[in-house]
């Protein structure tokens, strides 16, 4: 678990962080010609929810 937590961390974090925000500026585009979000939001909560499990992980260590 930690392994997995560490390489998610380490290589992953700063992919999943460009992931975040682009999905982000993207829902806010969106939002103001009134498209569809959906694809966007999921990308955009499945990215943070990893992020945060992962500094969590990470903190218990």
């Amino acid at each position: 678990m930690i392994g997995i937590a560490t390489v998610i961390g380490f290589y992953l974090s700063p992919i999943l962080s460009i992931v975040f925000c682009a999905n982000l500026v993207s829902i806010l585009k969106k939002v103001k010609n009134n498209e569809d979000t959906y694809k966007n939001t999921f990308w955009l909560t499945l990215s943070i929810t990893l992020i945060v499990w992962n500094f969590s992980i990470l903190l218990l260590i």
